[in-house]
Order: structure tokens, then sequence, then C-alpha cells
């Protein structure tokens, strides 16, 4: 298949791939506002036009990527020559989300794509009008036995992870994570798992509030909350937790207004399952703005939540909405008792003035990835991995990492005939103490 050996033919189909989303970007943005009414720009800055910056910058360094790497070789094998060849590692399952539904599906399927591998995508059955947005747009660009898509709902999730596969991608939640690496491993199939769980957000008594509350209530509040890396709940320094939260309050209204049902800019909650389950979690802490909500459209209002009980749902699952805990610690001790209490976050984020002081709490907890004075951007640099670690997941991709991750490295050494060294050869008598001084040499 020329995917799998043809570097000028992948990067002809990503072209065609580029020119097909920008052609349907219209289309995408319909279909995202008909699935959960996400808004125009937010569809545009973190789905179509991410993903298109996402193909033109593979376009751009796969013929580096691919090319064999020269390595150093071993004075013990000396003369020859070693390089790591990269070869697709064969047919790839992709399972999508549903809260960025192209841009989650479409960015690991490019770097899939650019490694030379053929691919099956399963989008999420919570976005139709995405899903088949994408199927058009797919099956313009690729044959069928480079690129299917495999729309449903779970019984075709379970059919596909039932098949023996070359290599999964499953970007989800940790429960069906775990059952996806389940299923890889009844073939030994290799896995990249991009989950969640509850990311924190340190707010230190230095920080720049009103600078820190914009940038929170962004990151917290985009697409309704519904983001892995959304900051999960605010651990805020007891002496300025409530100027915090009158912040916070004036920066939800500067970016929705009065009344965020009415913005233009705030999307829906996914399902009516989802719903039900965050207006749940309302009641087990002490709302102290916002709250609102509205069965029929699916809307909750942005909302800060105050005195979250310990074992509530609200503090022991991800929350994946617009709720946002604000919990107080006075120590550094106490800030690493709260953070320890959870599995290892895919993001953190640290507010302060004081850079060391920042950079400290960077080194002292373990993460998928994060930010010093902001929240979700390190999600956009290509030139640095994205990915879990523990129970937020294993494995990374975005830029170079994405086409690492759907490649099997092959060491390849090249040896002469000439200049044979003979004392690797049996009969071994009279070598040993030579092989020892070479040995303790290197």
């Amino acid at each position: 298949m020329k995917l799998a050996t043809d570097i000028r033919y992948r990067k002809e189909k990503l072209k065609a791939l580029r020119a097909a989303v920008i052609a349907h970007e219209e289309a995408l943005v319909e279909a995202l506002y008909r699935d959960f009414r996400k808004p125009a720009f937010e569809t545009v800055v973190t789905e179509t036009q991410y993903v298109i910056a996402d193909i033109t910058y593979t376009i751009k360094h796969l013929n580096r990527w691919a090319k064999p790497q020269w390595v150093w070789p071993s004075i013990l094998t000396f003369p020859n020559t070693d390089r790591i060849y990269r070869q697709p590692y064969g047919e790839v399952l992709i399972i999508a989300p549903w809260n960025y539904p192209f841009q989650l599906a479409l960015s690991p399927l490019v770097a899939a794509i650019a490694a030379g591998n053929r691919v099956v995508l399963k989008p999420s059955e919570l976005t139709p009008h995405t899903s088949a947005c994408m199927q058009t747009i797919l099956s313009s660009v690729f044959r069928p036995e480079e690129v299917r898509v495999e729309e449903g709902d779970a019984t075709v999730a379970q059919r596909l992870l039932a098949q023996r596969w070359d290599y999964i991608f499953f970007t989800g939640s940790v429960a069906v994570g775990k059952i996806v690496a389940a299923a890889a491993a009844q073939h030994l199939t290799p896995v990249t798992l991009e989950l969640g769980g509850k990311s924190p957000c340190i707010v230190a008594a230095d920080a720049d509030l009103k600078g820190a509350a914009r940038r929170i209530v962004w990151g917290k509040f985009i697409n309704a909350g519904q983001t892995c890396i959304a900051p999960d709940y605010i651990l805020a320094d007891a002496r300025i937790i409530e100027p915090l939260q009158e912040a916070l309050q004036q920066a939800i209204k500067d970016a929705y207004g009065e009344n965020p049902q009415q913005s233009p800019d705030y999307a829906r909650i996914i399902s009516t399952k989802h719903w039900q389950r965050l207006v749940a979690m309302l009641s087990e802490a002490t709302v102290a703005f916002g709250g609102t909500y509205d069965a029929e459209e699916r809307y909750i209002a942005p909302t800060l939540l105050r005195n979250p009980k310990a074992a509530s749902s609200l503090m022991q699952e991800e929350i994946f909405g617009p709720l946002l805990p604000l919990i107080a610690y006075t120590t550094e001790e106490e800030l690493q008792q709260k953070i320890g209490h959870y599995e290892k976050p895919l993001a953190l984020y640290v507010f302060s003035n004081s850079t060391a002081w920042a950079r400290k709490q960077i080194e002292t907890f373990c993460f998928g990835g994060g930010c010093i004075n902001d929240t979700v951007l390190h999600f956009n640099n290509k030139r640095m991995p994205f990915g879990g670690v523990g129970h937020s997941g294993m494995g990374s991709y975005h830029g170079r990492w994405g086409f690492e991750t759907f490649s099997h490295r092959k060491a390849v050494t090249h040896k002469p005939f000439w200049g044979e060294v003979h004392v690797r050869f049996a009969p071994y008598k009279g070598k040993l103490k030579i092989v020892k001084k070479i040995l303790r040499f290197l």
C-alpha cells in the first residue's frame, strides 16, 4: 500500500485533506452548533483551524521526520553505521470523543496517516452531525482501505475492540480507557490513552487576581467546561479566596454577560444524561455564583461553588462541565495533601508572581502538562508532547510526537565485511582479559 511506503503520496493525501477541511469549514461550524450549540469562534479556533494548522505543520516536517536517523555507532562493533528506521504499525483504530469531536478525531488521524498507517475511525455517537460531516470529508479524500469511518453507538466500539489491531488510540474517560486497555491486552496491542482526571488550579496569595480570574474563566468555561484539561477545582490561598471569587464573578460577567443563557458565546451540555449528572452535583456544595439551569436547552450557567463535600461525586469524579469549586489552603503541606489525595491529573495550573514558587509546585507534582499563570495553552504548542500520566493516560502526541506514536522504530546496524574484529568469535580462550579492558575503557 502506497501510504506505508511512499512519503510523497502521504503528503498528497494530507494536502487533499487540508483542502477538504477548508472547503467544509462552514458545514463543520453548523454541525457543531447543531450538536451542542458550540459557538462559531470556538469551533474555528479549537477545531477546524487547529486541524488545518496541524496538517500544514505535518506536511512541512514530514520528510525530515521520516528520514532514517543516523546515531553514533558503538566502538565495540566498529566499523559500522547505525540508523533508526520508522515503519508504520499497520492498521490503527482511533476512538474519538464528543467534546472536541473534530479536532480529537482528526489530529491523531493526521499523525497516523503521516506515519503511513491505515486508519479506522470511530467518532462519537453523541455528535452525529459532526460525525456525518467527517464521514463526507474523509471519504472524499481517502480510499476505504486507507481510512474508514465507523459510525454508531457503544456496540460498534465494542465490536471494533474485539478485533485485532496493530495500534489503538483512544481519547475519553478513565473508565472506558480501562476497557480499551483490557481489550488491547488480549492481542498485546500497543495503545495510547488520552484520559482526564481532576486537574487542580493553584492560586497563590501574590497572584494577579484580576488577570488570573480572566484566564481561569476562559480555560474553565470554554466549551461549557467540557474540556479534559479544564481546571477542575481551584485551590486558593485562604488570604485571597474572597477577592478571587469576586474577580471570577466579574470575569464571568465580562465574558458572558449578566445572563449567560442568552450569550452566543456559551455552549450547551452534550446530552441529557450528562446534564442530569452535573445538575445533581449542584446540591453537593454551596452555590456562590450562577447555579441556574434549563433542561430544555441542556443549559447550566457558569457556576462557582464553595464548601464542597469531600466524599461527593463533585470532588471524587472529574466534573467535565461548567462547575468550579473553590477550596482554601493555608500551607504548602495542606496543598500537597489535597492534590495528593487524587490520582495524577492530566493538567495542573499555578498562578503566582513568584516564578521560583510556581516552578517549585510544577516540580513537586506529577501531571500530564500545564501552565504557570495561564490555563490550557500548553495544548496548543505542536513542539511539545501532549498526554497524561498514570490514571490520566499513557503515551503522547502532537506534531512530531504524534508521528513517533504511530511509528515503530527499528534499530539497524550496517556492518561491512572489512575490518573484522575477531575477538568476539569463539574460541574465547585468552580473550577475556582483553575484552574486560576494552569494556572498562568504554
